[in-house]
């Protein structure tokens, strides 16, 4: 199962169908998020697209000379702008794809404005998601709930993103769902809807083990999206953002004008792709060592051009340096602005305490981290914040807990009364009385026992103790041992067998540590094909400050479903 490789021979196909000749790819806002991400404008050049555009841009000129393939998810918005276009076409031919399914009369509105026949072909191609990696996939979505609910326009939306990739991995799954949340339980319900109603779309082959849709709550486990993260692709997400595929350098001090912006994607850009789950130590060696690569390939200053021959060899080997010359740019630009940033905020020193918290039982050592942090003045608000989370998640039913104490330590630093109330929001959302699984101490013999040798046994790397409830979750899936109570089947039928193909989502986000859980998970267990999504991918770049205070003056404010990632970060906008 690879969410990547579906989207991209989904655009080949389009691209193919349309024949030979200069072509224009007519996509929405959604649509070009999708393409971008599993293609770069340069390999569509190649394919005889000159031109992109948007359906809603009404500035476009008429273009007779071009054929137009349209990818537009089917929204009433969508097909709007398309009866628009059709009524005045401004191309020779309309090839139609739309990102998912489209209903009966929605087609023959289109054929009704199509009075000039000039629509060759109209399909549906379920490339309705944004694949990030080729076992993890997102929606892009925010503000999904309202309280503990769904908020009403979203559940379809997210119904149609899930159903669009179990199409395009052509799968017809048993579904199961964390009872605890009802959310889980009516997007189980939703999704069973689509596939009943359109049962011809989801006939695939049967194979001998059925496929697994497995949905959860993010709220069952609000520490991981806490922690900093410490491998390539996470730490660049993290604390410098990834917005499908591309990162804003604007803000890096001396930043040169070619670097403001760089695309990080693993499909074009092979350190990348080595390099994205390996730690921050692992990268700088590697860095170091793509540069003395290139010292010993580029040409030299004066490099002697005396023969036809070594003109053509400096001709056909320029594109490569040039290549070779902007990946050692971008990444020693990246990774040096990531290490300026862990040094800036005392990271390193940041993190061991969140793994301590994370990880360890010890009330006594983890107070006396987390005050001495809070009393440094390196330590940024956020980084503070979030270690209070951390400890008032871990310690919450501890009979000599500090929070109070720690709340007044904010207080002192000079964090807003607002700010600090987010403390208590975190428990609302995710506390003990929220989970529906043991997130922090385990209960059951075998589970201390293991705990206990490994502690024992130490940890090699302190910044990497932590292991997200996910991991759990899928090895006791894996296994067999997966309680029905906890997670039941919807419907009468259950698994026998192991499951082969699993598709993971989690309502109010995923994270980059459950994807390299995934990521290890399918290297390391034969015969099982894992993919992870989420209504959207975790990371301190992408609250805004007006959905902070519409939250905060719902009347449900503290409801766990309100977003972790929208009231942990809110401190990066002051």
């Amino acid at each position: 199962m690879n969410v990547t490789l579906a989207v991209k021979q989904y655009i080949s196909k389009m691209i193919e169908s349309s024949g030979p000749g200069m072509k224009v790819l007519l996509m929405d806002k959604e649509t070009t998020s999708i393409v971008s991400v599993v293609y770069t404008q340069s390999e569509i050049l190649q394919k005889e697209v000159y031109l992109f555009e948007r359906i809603d841009s009404q500035n476009r000129d008429n273009m007779k000379h071009l054929k137009a393939i349209c990818f537009l998810r089917p929204s009433k918005e969508n097909v709007e702008h398309l009866i628009q276009e059709l009524r005045r076409p401004k191309y020779s031919v309309y090839f139609i794809y739309f990102s998912n399914v489209i209903s009966k009369s929605e087609i023959k509105a289109l054929a009704e404005a199509d009075e000039q026949e000039v629509v060759a072909e109209v399909q549906e191609y379920y490339g309705d998601f944004i694949a990030v990696n080729p076992h993890l996939f997102s929606l892009n979505l925010q503000g999904v709930s309202r309280g503990r609910s769904w908020e009403p326009s979203i559940l379809p939306r997210v119904t149609q993103g899930l159903t669009s990739v179990l199409l395009a991995l052509k799968k017809c799954p048993m579904i199961r769902y964390q009872l605890s949340s009802d959310m889980s339980k009516r997007l189980a319900e939703s999704i069973k809807q689509i596939i009943t109603k359109e049962y011809e779309l989801f006939d695939f082959r049967k194979t001998e083990v059925p496929p697994l849709l497995l949905i959860l709550d993010r709220s069952d486990d609000a520490i991981t999206p806490l922690l900093n993260q410490w491998t390539y692709q996470a730490m660049v997400h993290e604390l410098l953002g990834l917005n499908n595929n591309r990162i804003d350098l604007s803000g890096v001090p001396g930043i040169s004008k070619d670097l403001r912006e760089v695309v990080l994607s693993a499909e074009n850009d092979e350190f990348y792709a080595n390099n994205l789950y390996l730690n921050f130590g692992e990268i700088g060696t590697n860095i170091k060592n793509l540069m003395e690569d290139f010292q010993k390939k580029k040409p030299k200053d004066k490099q002697k051009l005396e023969s036809i021959s070594d003109m053509k060899a400096f001709v056909d080997n320029y594109p490569q340096f040039k290549k070779m010359s902007g990946t050692v740019s971008k990444h020693v630009t990246v990774v040096g602005e990531l290490s300026r940033l862990v040094s800036e905020r005392q990271l390193m020193e940041v993190s061991e305490v969140e793994q301590e918290l994370a990880c360890q039982s010890d009330h006594s050592s983890a107070q006396q981290n987390v005050r001495r942090l809070l009393q440094n003045p390196r330590v940024s608000e956020i980084d503070a914040v979030r270690l209070v989370m951390l400890y008032a998640l871990r310690y919450e039913k501890h009979s000599s807990s500090i929070l109070p104490s720690l709340l007044e330590e904010l207080n002192r630093k000079g964090v807003s009364e607002r700010h600090r109330k987010m403390i208590k929001v975190v428990v609302e959302y995710g506390g003990k009385r929220i989970r529906g699984s043991d997130l922090i101490a385990p209960t059951d013999a075998v589970a201390i026992t293991k705990q206990f040798f490994k502690g024992l046994k130490g940890v090699e790397n302190v910044y990497a103790q932590h292991q997200p409830l996910l991991h759990d979750t899928l090895d006791q899936l894996i296994k067999g041992r997966l309680k029905d109570s906890q997670f039941p089947y919807l419907g009468p039928s259950s698994l026998r067998d192991r499951p082969q193909d699993i598709i993971v989502f989690i309502i109010g986000g995923a994270t980059y540590e459950e994807a390299l859980t995934v990521y290890n998970l399918n290297r390391t267990m034969p015969g099982v094909r894992i993919v992870l999504g989420g209504t959207t991918i975790h990371n301190t770049k992408r609250s805004t400050f007006s959905k902070t205070l519409k939250i905060l003056s719902c009347p449900n404010f503290g409801d766990r479903h309100i977003y972790i990632y929208i009231y942990i970060y809110i401190l990066y906008i002051n």
